[in-house]
């Protein structure tokens, strides 16, 4: 059957916190991919990023969305960067895909652009986050099935437009 809902976005977005929300009230259960590479590779995402670089990480999470994908039949939450591999584009096709965005104030505001997040470290990293924002919005919003700003909207709130959007996407047309 496949998850009741993959949520995407970049760092900063809520996937984790809407994502368990919105698996409690679905009353499903909630699986994140970044959780399961932690578990699968005995580490920190961090230390692989360091030790194995980009390339190696983006290969587990590949693979770690694939099974998601194939295994979980609740909320599903993919890392920020996920969308970035074309393989996993084609596997979202036909899901239903949640893009959480959120603005790049709001963004570093949520993440504090802190160096626990391997993408955001260096020299300066608002103007980082700022390019991965530009250059990954085309690809959330051609990946998902809905949109929902999350900018300034309490997260119970941002869960019951999720759930709407989700509802009226699959009320089959009269």
């Amino acid at each position: 059957m496949g998850p009741r809902a993959v949520v995407i976005g970049p760092p900063g977005a809520g996937k984790t916190t809407i994502g368990q929300l919105l698996a409690q009230r679905l009353d499903v259960p909630f699986r994140d991919t970044d959780d399961d590479i932690v578990r699968t590779a005995g580490r920190p995402i961090a230390d692989i990023f360091a030790n194995d670089g980009e390339p190696a990480f983006r290969a587990m999470e590949e693979d770690a969305v694939a099974a998601g994908l194939r295994e979980h039949d609740g909320v599903l939450a993919l890392g920020g960067g996920s969308v970035l591999s074309e393989r996993t584009r084609e596997r979202l096709a036909g899901h239903p895909v949640v893009f959480l965005s959120v603005g790049l104030a709001e963004g570093a505001r949520r993440v504090g652009l802190s160096t626990a997040r391997p993408l955001l470290a260096g020299v300066n990293p608002r103007a980082t986050f700022k390019a991965l924002l530009d250059a990954r919005l085309p690809i959330y919003r051609s990946v998902a099935a809905v949109e929902i700003v999350t900018d300034h909207v309490a997260a119970t709130e941002v869960v019951e437009q999720v759930v709407a959007a989700l509802s009226v996407r699959n009320t089959p047309s009269s």
